[in-house]
């Protein structure tokens, strides 16, 4: 279905338009309408599917520019916060719409400020919360409620928090809930708070004849970085998500990978904001050639051009590891996930290959060469300065 069929503002249009869009994916050509009808709605759709324009789309096309703040959207991760504001930012520019993105780890009177003059807001749990304890938020006009990633909010302990925004809510609101999996908790929530809800179910993105799933077994444990290097250096690769059970495993790896002059770098939850961004940027910008990551970057992030998935630490459950090999095989393009184990995974890679619809073959280990796993380095400190004192007097009183 291509876009010019749905009854949609123009200058959205054109902004479809003038972004290359054509063509609906099935999770928005599904979800459009029934957003437009006005029904609360369901959505279960991978990372990649384009439900982010499947809700911002009608959203924008039903609010009003200068009538208060109409949409709040919660979403697990601030990465996610920020991709999921610039996308509401891009598309309703043209109509005037000014879009506050809400988190923790920055400064909050930025927030306060902007939040006085938009029409919709894109926050994670907690520093939205703080806001309403601040009474810096004004929720009287809302119309729309979306919880974007519910399964991981939930995932992340976040159902209090949820539970509580939603209580402060209006209750004549559409609410609308995207999620990759549908779960007991999910339905819990879902009764409580949507009004006979369309449900809509997408297959996933990932095209398994276009994806290669393999592991290699290796004996010791040592080797595990080694044949890591060996394959990032042979294979041929775009970008490469490295992925790692630890913040940091997650450190340690990209540092031992840049001494071996891989551009690696690492992201997870205990990062600096600023840290998070300038990584995603510059592997977005393919001034990085590998990001070494722990499970927040299998989730909701938009990173086009992935080639290669490495579970360097096996995941806990199939549904992690197919949220992780999310990542590759997308639009057409080939892809290839390469799990590395050693003893310590066997329990976790079980319960992976549990799953039937896997299919994981084992591969010869490579002949590589043997090199060194720093896990201690050296900090750099700053020199010190001696103070110069003009007055020997206040010195020693």
């Amino acid at each position: 279905m291509n876009f010019k069929n749905i009854d949609i503002n123009l200058k959205l249009q054109e902004k479809l338009k003038e972004c290359g869009f054509a063509e609906l994916t099935t999770i928005q050509e599904e979800c459009i309408p029934e957003i437009l009808k006005g029904k609360d709605l369901v959505g279960q759709a991978e990372t990649g599917s384009g439900k982010t324009l499947a809700f911002c789309l009608p959203i924008l096309d039903k609010i009003q520019k200068g009538e208060g703040l109409q949409v709040v959207v919660l979403t697990p991760t601030r990465e996610l916060c920020q991709q999921v504001s610039q996308v509401f930012s891009d598309f309703g520019k043209n109509l005037g719409i000014r879009v506050t993105s809400v988190y923790g780890g920055v400064s909050i009177e930025p927030q306060i400020k902007n939040l006085k003059k938009s029409e919709i807001v894109v926050a994670t749990p907690g520093r939205f919360l703080d806001h309403i304890g601040r009474r810096t938020i004004d929720l009287r006009q809302v119309r729309f409620l979306v919880l974007d990633e519910t399964d991981r909010m939930l995932d992340m302990g976040f159902i209090d928090d949820v539970e509580k925004i939603i209580s402060f809510m209006p209750k004549n609101r559409q609410t609308l809930m995207f999620s990759a999996t549908i779960e007991h908790s999910l339905h819990r929530l879902i009764k409580r708070h949507l009004r006979n809800p369309t449900i809509i179910k997408t297959q996933s993105q990932v095209d398994s004849n276009k994806l290669e799933q393999v592991y290699y077994d290796i004996y010791e444990k040592d080797n595990k970085f080694s044949i890591l290097l060996h394959l990032l250096q042979n294979e041929k690769s775009g970008l490469s998500i490295v992925f790692c059970a630890t913040r940091r495993e997650a450190d340690i790896v990209a540092k031992n990978l840049r001494l071996h002059n891989i551009n690696a770098s690492a992201i997870h939850g205990g990062m600096s904001q600023n840290k998070r961004t300038r990584s995603l940027d510059s592997l977005r910008n393919q001034k990085t050639e590998v990001l070494v990551a722990t499970d927040v970057a299998a989730r909701g992030l938009d990173i086009q051009n992935v080639t290669h998935v490495y579970h360097y630490d096996v995941p806990k459950t199939d549904t992690d590891y197919i949220h992780r090999i999310g990542r590759t095989a997308r639009a057409g393009e080939d892809g290839k996930a390469v799990t590395l184990l050693t003893s310590p995974d066997h329990d976790n890679f079980r319960r992976v290959q549990s799953n039937e619809e896997l299919e994981i073959e084992e591969a010869d280990v490579p002949k590589f060469k043997k090199v060194s796993f720093l896990r201690r380095f050296k900090q750099h400190k700053k020199p010190f300065r001696k103070k110069h004192r003009k007055n020997n007097y206040h010195r020693n009183r």
